[in-house]
């Protein structure tokens, strides 16, 4: 037995010399004879259009994402995570809107100003990308960053935000302090380091200034190594004439973008590096201390979470991770001739090589 099969409205099926055909009305009286293979691929043309919104008729939030690194995008997949265990399925329950512009911060400004139009939920931005949208007041803000909220201007301060801007923030002073100990007990000979720092990072002054007390503390002379966004090259340039024994590079957007390069360099320079980000260790990098940025985006939903509920940002304080790790890059180690000290190889939370 045949089973019926459904056609459109107004739609006839005739006999013809070449098979059966379907005679389709159009333009009012005239008709058009189309075969069964034209057919059917109009039918499912006309179809798709209806399946694709019946794929998206749960959807009940659009959250917009700004990004000025370069895809894929490591911490977008942390997020996604994070949402994921708060019930929020991209595809079926929310939808991502995701812009990015690497390297280019006038690009996601009008990134940004179409998702406002748009009416999304709210609109997450990643690192250097919050620099986009710092002046925007109609849309609530969830950022992760790595500089000082309230030197930058989008809060009051972290514990009552009291704008339309929360997240977290990853700088830390007293990690800054830690990271200058741990290097001097890898590298016990150390007497000159070079810091290299992106004046343009909110907070960079208190994270020099806590860089060189514990520096100074352990009898460690700073060499500054300050350099505006986009010229990080020229600065590496002038690294060889300070004859350090070692480097510390500050953790934030410019550099992380360039942390490949810059850990090349260290390579190169055949000095041993200290880096805020695991992302630096696994770029070559020879050690690393900080907050787990995947970790991080993973929490950061817990807010998005919270916005989603009706949470306001100017309510919700500006978190700062408590959790740290230390990230050893052996193969760097033994490139450099470097032997990381028994102890220090007991604490790490992660040996690369």
């Amino acid at each position: 037995m045949r089973t019926a099969r459904s056609q459109p409205p107004c739609a006839r099926r005739r006999r013809s010399t070449l098979g059966w055909a379907w005679i389709v009305p159009v333009l009012g009286s005239k008709t058009l004879r189309l075969g069964r293979r034209a057919f059917l691929t109009l039918t499912v043309a006309g179809l798709l259009p209806r399946l694709a919104q019946a794929q998206h008729t749960g959807i009940r939030h659009r959250i917009g994402w700004i990004s000025t690194e370069p895809e894929p995008d490591p911490f977008l997949e942390g997020f996604r995570e994070g949402l994921r265990r708060h019930g929020y399925v991209e595809g079926q329950n929310i939808l991502l809107e995701l812009r990015y512009a690497p390297g280019n911060i006038e690009a996601l400004r009008s990134d940004v100003s179409s998702l406002v139009r748009s009416k999304v939920a709210f609109i997450v931005a990643s690192g250097l990308a919050i620099r986009a949208i710092k002046t925007v007041e109609e849309v609530s803000v969830l950022f992760a960053i790595s500089g000082d909220p309230v030197e930058l201007g989008i809060a009051k301060s972290l514990a009552r935000p009291g704008r339309n801007f929360t997240g977290i923030t990853f700088q830390s002073l007293e990690i800054a302090a830690k990271r200058i100990e741990l290097l001097k007990e890898a590298i016990p000979r150390l007497r000159i380091l070079a810091v290299l720092s992106n004046i343009d990072h909110p907070g960079e002054t208190s994270e020099r200034r806590a860089t060189e007390m514990a520096a100074q503390a352990l009898g460690i002379t700073v060499a500054y190594m300050p350099f505006p966004p986009g010229e990080v090259e020229r600065a590496l340039g002038t690294v060889p004439n300070a004859r350090a024994d070692a480097m510390v590079v500050f953790p934030e957007g410019v550099t992380m973008r360039h942390r490949a390069k810059i850990a090349q360099f260290a390579i190169a320079q055949r000095l041993p590096a200290m880096f805020g980000w695991s992302e630096y260790a696994d770029a070559g990098g020879l050690m690393s201390y900080g907050a787990n940025q995947r970790e991080t985006y993973i929490h950061l939903a817990s807010y998005a979470e919270k916005l989603l509920r009706g949470a306001k940002p100017a309510d919700l304080p500006i978190e700062q991770p408590t959790r740290f790790e230390l990230v050893l890059n052996l193969k760097t180690a033994k490139v450099l001739g470097v032997t990381m000290p028994p102890p220090i190889i007991a604490r790490a939370d992660r040996l690369i090589g």
